[in-house]
């Protein structure tokens, strides 16, 4: 059985997490440590980061080191009608850690649903994304918007690429102020504006957001945004539904995702733990018919969460000497930790080293 106090946060989670994603029928999968360099290439801006470790393969071709898990999966998987393949993994990727800046091993978790996705799976998906964080944190919370809310709006603002960009990278930051700029300089209505402030005001509890957006989805948006009503009422009956709000600052890449996209965020971490969403886009790219829903879980972000500093690093100091007897002083070890406790056999007493109790072997003055 494994001690739970000796475990860091990332490797506790993983544990909690692999055993949640397997009572929903996800199945394991595994892969290689690398791919060819051009999936990646060709999909930076899916990554987390696009610093890219690299090698030649023997045959000359350039390999990396994956930096993500999801990509492989689709590459490696095949459409088949009626079935939907539910995976989780637990496998370590190769990229910048957001916490040290540097190239980092980083064991990365999530979980991918792929084939004829409905409204079932993405919320079941959300669910496991809330259960997640909560196996992570106390305190935390799932912010989720709908892109295709925002891109059937913006389409009908304004066919500008340049506009719509700077506009939603405006709504994804909640800069009003720039965005009013932005509508001016590209002579878009006072109206329109109007519109795309809601996406900037409009956040929080889920029944007030949709209130405020009805008004600006009577178009080609009305059909996402009775999907966003549907998904909201599935929530309610959600038992972490009060940590689940709406949020239009969740911006995923819109080359990329489609519908429903979604963040994570635990106190005591800056950056979110969780991202994900519904990506049929990225399926598209890469060839596939199926439609696709998942988060991944950045684990190396878990380091921010400190342990529980204990006031003492062993429970008992046993001094010892060398005339002492060892198979006598190695039973008198035995006894305390069938006792449950820790032990550190040391020749003296030192500072490096917190003992809850110092015994002196072979003196009356403790019991083990």
């Amino acid at each position: 059985m494994i001690d739970e106090k000796i475990l860091k946060n990332e490797e506790k989670a993983i544990f909690s997490l692999r055993s949640l994603y397997k009572k929903y029928g996800y199945l394991p999968y595994k892969m290689s440590k690398f791919e060819e360099y051009e999936l990646y290439i060709r999909n930076k801006d899916f990554l987390v980061s696009d610093r890219i470790i690299t090698f030649n393969d023997t045959n000359g071709k350039l390999m990396a080191l994956k930096p993500d898990v999801t990509l492989s999966i689709i590459k490696n998987g095949e459409d088949v009608s009626g079935y939907k393949q539910k995976v989780y993994y637990n496998e370590n990727v190769y990229r910048v850690s957001e916490s040290t800046k540097h190239y980092k091993e980083i064991m990365q978790t999530g979980l991918e649903c792929i084939g004829e996705i409905d409204l079932y799976d993405v919320f079941e998906t959300i669910t496991l994304a809330v259960r997640s964080l909560e196996i992570i944190g106390e305190k935390f919370v799932l912010e989720i918007s709908h892109l295709g809310i925002l891109s059937a709006v913006m389409s009908e603002i304004s066919n500008n690429e340049i506009f719509s960009k700077k506009a939603i990278d405006f709504i994804s930051q909640k800069n009003a102020h720039d965005l009013k700029r932005l509508c001016e300089e590209y002579e878009v209505e006072d109206a329109d504006y109007e519109k795309l402030a809601v996406f900037v005001k409009s956040y929080g509890e889920r029944k007030q957001v949709l209130e405020e957006l009805k008004g600006v989805c009577l178009g080609a948006a009305k059909q996402s945004y009775d999907e966003f009503c549907e998904i909201s009422k599935m929530i309610d009956e959600c038992e972490y539904s009060d940590n689940i709000i709406f949020d239009f600052s969740v911006v995923n890449d819109m080359n990329y995702y489609n519908s429903i996209v979604f963040k994570g965020f635990i106190d005591g971490i800056c950056d979110g733990v969780i991202a994900g969403g519904r990506y049929d886009k990225l399926m598209r790219k890469m060839g596939r018919k199926s439609g696709a829903v998942g988060f991944a879980v950045y684990t190396d972000l878990l380091e921010q969460l400190q342990n529980k500093k204990s006031e003492y690093d062993v429970d008992v100091v046993l001094i010892y000497n060398e005339k002492d007897d060892k198979i006598k002083l190695k039973n008198e070890v035995e006894k305390y930790i069938e006792n449950g406790k820790t032990v550190s056999v040391q020749k003296s007493v030192t500072s490096n080293l917190r003992g809850r109790e110092t015994v002196y072997f072979g003196k009356e003055n403790k019991d083990a």
